[in-house]
């Protein structure tokens, strides 16, 4: 309307300068970028847990500390309980506690498609007793990062992808290693060129790198609040244990260290430490 009666430069330079904090107002509030509900196995669900802007309340599932933020949208001026479901949780009601008292929520089945691999060697299916030994002590590492609670971060939850390339493996799928079950994907595969950068997709804590005998060299970074992700078969790492980053702050390239079949990005996501679909918190 202001244009078809041409306005005066300085109310057009107005109307111009209004938009962009319209804009700049609308990213500042979904910048936390709060998740919906997806209650499956795997998925994420989110429950209101008080209003009291003063006390923020403490929220455990099957024993774990479990994110609290703040609520957006519907539920602004909230607090919001933000649980991650480990691909082995069963579908029906279960609880969360918050300060001491029980909140039900419903989970969804969910079944995952299956995926069949041939590898060419069976180096890392028989494992001999120094491999089994190695493995074994990396387990105890990684269970240790995923388990990690970093209660001065406040979890950006609007995950940027981490690297550049279509996705090649999707998260859950039933994993058949020559003809033989193994544990589900409890990642998302992207496939990359060696070499191309990886990106953290948020702020974050480096709690743990390392060259792995399944996983290559792996990062591990806490996000904040038990929010972690996990980098692996990387070529090359560019941080260690200690490091604080930014969002989007490149931490290595991508490789085909470890058990793949050939470069790849292996990346997983866990908050109260079950590893989740990445998906769910890509911007």
């Amino acid at each position: 309307m202001l244009d078809s009666i041409k306005a005066p430069w300085f109310v057009r330079l107005w109307i111009t300068k209004v938009s962009l904090l319209a804009i700049l107002l609308a990213l500042a509030s979904t910048s936390q970028g709060l998740p919906k509900s997806n209650p499956v196995p795997g998925g994420i669900v989110t429950i209101p847990v008080g209003s009291d802007v003063n006390n923020k309340p403490e929220a455990f599932f099957n024993s774990r500390p479990v994110a609290v933020v703040k609520g957006e949208g519907k539920l602004a001026g909230q607090w919001v309980a933000v649980v991650g479901l480990p691909l082995s949780t069963k579908s029906g009601n279960h609880e969360i506690r918050v300060n001491g008292k029980g909140k039900n929520f419903s989970v969804e089945p969910k079944d995952y498609p299956e995926q069949h691999i041939k590898l060419k060697t069976r180096k890392h299916i028989d494992l001999s007793e120094a491999d089994l030994k190695r493995h074994r002590g990396e387990k105890k590492k990684a269970q240790a990062a995923f388990k990690h609670f970093e209660t001065t971060l406040e979890p950006d939850l609007a995950f940027l992808k981490p690297v550049t390339g279509p996705y090649s493996s999707p998260f859950g799928l039933k994993r058949f290693y020559n003809g033989e079950p193994r544990n589900p994907h409890s990642g998302l595969d992207i496939a990359a060129p060696t070499g191309t950068p990886i990106k953290s997709p948020a702020q974050g804590k480096v709690v743990l790198t390392g060259d792995f005998f399944f996983n290559g060299n792996v990062v591990y970074i806490d996000h904040g609040q038990g929010v972690v992700s996990m980098y692996c078969h990387m070529d090359r790492i560019d941080v260690k244990a200690g490091d604080l980053v930014n969002k989007g702050q490149p931490i290595g390239t991508v490789g085909a260290t470890g058990r793949v079949t050939g470069p790849h990005l292996h990346w997983s996501v866990s908050l109260n430490n079950a590893r989740i679909d990445p998906m769910l918190l890509l911007e």
